[in-house]
């Protein structure tokens, strides 16, 4: 064998290989934090007067939480994916 292939494992002293478990307690408090996000989104139907910068827009209030919610989710992503690298 070469040096290459004998070296390319590098041993990390965990049981599972190296690996991240798949369920930890911060994404559990994501996955509660997220579908009590959209429980409360979707109980709110009723329509609701919104301003968008000049124009007043009648919307139902889902709607706009929801807009708000997925803006707020990309802001996040993208000032996480800058901060990683």
């Amino acid at each position: 064998m070469s040096p290459k292939t004998s070296e390319s494992r590098v041993k990390t002293g965990r049981k599972d290989g190296g690996r991240y478990p798949a369920i930890t307690p911060g994404r559990i408090a994501v996955l509660v934090l997220a579908v009590l996000g959209l429980i409360f989104i979707f109980e709110n139907t009723q329509d609701t007067e919104i301003r968008l910068l000049i124009p007043l827009v009648t919307m139902p209030l889902w709607t706009a939480l929801l807009g708000t919610a997925l803006i707020g989710a990309v802001c996040g992503a993208y000032f996480m994916s800058r901060r990683r690298r």
